[in-house]
Parts: C-alpha cells; sequence; structure tokens
C-alpha cells in the first residue's frame, strides 16, 4: 500500500517529468454497447495508442488493461472517458490510481474533468483515497457488530442456517481487497468459503477487480 502523502506533496502535479505521452483506455460493460463515443473522446484528448476491453463477463480479467498497464512508460498519462470505465468500485479506482502514481504515469478522466498531474486532482483523489478508507472501516464496524449481537443470541460461529442479504452484502464488499481472503471472509461472517461462491455467482469477477497487480491471477479461486 502506498505511504500517505504528506501535505507538501499532495499539492505537487505528477509525474514530475513528463513525456507528453497520452495513452487510452476504453471499456463497455455489455455485448450491446459500442465504444465509438469513447473512442471518439479519447483521440480527440490527443491519445497515441488505445487499448479498448469490449467482452464483459463474470470471469473477466480484462486483457486489454492489463496490456495497457503493461504498455504504460514513467512520464506518460492514462486517459479514461470516465472513472466508472477504469474503475468498477471507489477502492478499486484508488488502488489503481495510486499504483500508477508509483510508476510515475498520471491519470486523467475526461468526463469528470478530474487530472492528477494538476495540483486540484491530485487533492479530489486524496478525498477519494480517504473516502475509500472511511467505508471500509464502516463495513468492518458493521460486521462486527452483527457478530457481537449474533453471540449475544447463543451464537458464537459456524454455519448460520440461512445466510442473509446483509451477510451477502458485507461479503460483496470485502472480497475486492487483497487482504482478505476468501476463507478469512466466510469465517468472519460465520459461514462456509462453499456458501459464498453458492450465494455470490459474480465471486470471481470481484476477486479479479484487484487490478493491476492482481491481473496475474487466474480465474479460479483465491
Amino acid at each position: 500500500m502506498s505511504a500517505p502523502l504528506k501535505p507538501s506533496e499532495l499539492l505537487l502535479a505528477e509525474p514530475a517529468v513528463r513525456t507528453d505521452i497520452k495513452i487510452g483506455y476504453a471499456r463497455v460493460s455489455t455485448g450491446g454497447q459500442k465504444l465509438d463515443r469513447q473512442l471518439d473522446a479519447l483521440n480527440a484528448a490527443g491519445c497515441r495508442r488505445i487499448f479498448a476491453d469490449k467482452k464483459s463477463g463474470k470471469n473477466d480479467l480484462r486483457p486489454e488493461l492489463k496490456a495497457c498497464h503493461a504498455f504504460l512508460a514513467s512520464g506518460d498519462t492514462l486517459v479514461v472517458p470516465s472513472l466508472d470505465r477504469y474503475g468498477r468500485s471507489l477502492k478499486d479506482l484508488v488502488t489503481m490510481v495510486a499504483e500508477l502514481r508509483e510508476q510515475g504515469v498520471g491519470f486523467t478522466s475526461l468526463h469528470e474533468n478530474l487530472d492528477t498531474t494538476t495540483p486540484g486532482g491530485r487533492l479530489i483523489f486524496h478525498v477519494f483515497a480517504a473516502l475509500a478508507e472511511f467505508i471500509r472501516e464502516l463495513i468492518v464496524a458493521g460486521t462486527n457488530e452483527g457478530l457481537a449481537a449474533a453471540r449475544a443470541r447463543g451464537r458464537t460461529g459456524g454455519r448460520p442456517t440461512v445466510i442473509t442479504p446483509e451477510l451477502i452484502r458485507a461479503a460483496r464488499d470485502m472480497l475486492p481487497n487483497p487482504e482478505n481472503s476468501i476463507e478469512s471472509i466466510a469465517k468472519l461472517l460465520g459461514v462456509s468459503a462453499g456458501t459464498l461462491y453458492n450465494h455470490i455467482p459474480d465471486l470471481r469477477e470481484l476477486r479479479t477487480s484487484r487490478v493491476p497487480r492482481q491481473l496475474e491471477g487466474s480465474t479460479g479461486p483465491a
């Protein structure tokens, strides 16, 4: 995980040395959508090369995103049409942009007019990161409170008779975090790993949303 930025670092534009090379990434989430509008926007923004994922699926690892990250060099800027075309969740987005920063790569989202190569853009992403951490802490606190309530009613662990929507929601929120294994999530919620697989059809997709570092993983169970 990236070290917290010092106040003096927060307002510094990144990367410090820029190549002025812009690389684009586009994605459609369903087979019926077209990439034309996104490609037009990226070309108008001056992208030298554009990577685009056209397929969607539960086990989709977004191979073009992996190729895009491998192609980027220090000093380049990654340009996306909008934030939702890049990250599948706030935490996903914050994690990937932080890793781009570590590589000396800038990030621009056209729809939101957000650019981390500027002080204002850096500040906004700092707020995003703080919000993602706040949401994570709320999820953990809510889960712990639920377990404490279950213990007070006489259940101290083991598989519950029925998995509730609240448990499924908590599991879905924790699955993209690479620090949480499926087994540890199941144990925390008092269910088996098999129960999570049975009740969360897109579990593997949630696990593979941990890009870019996790792009090297397979589509099998974590």
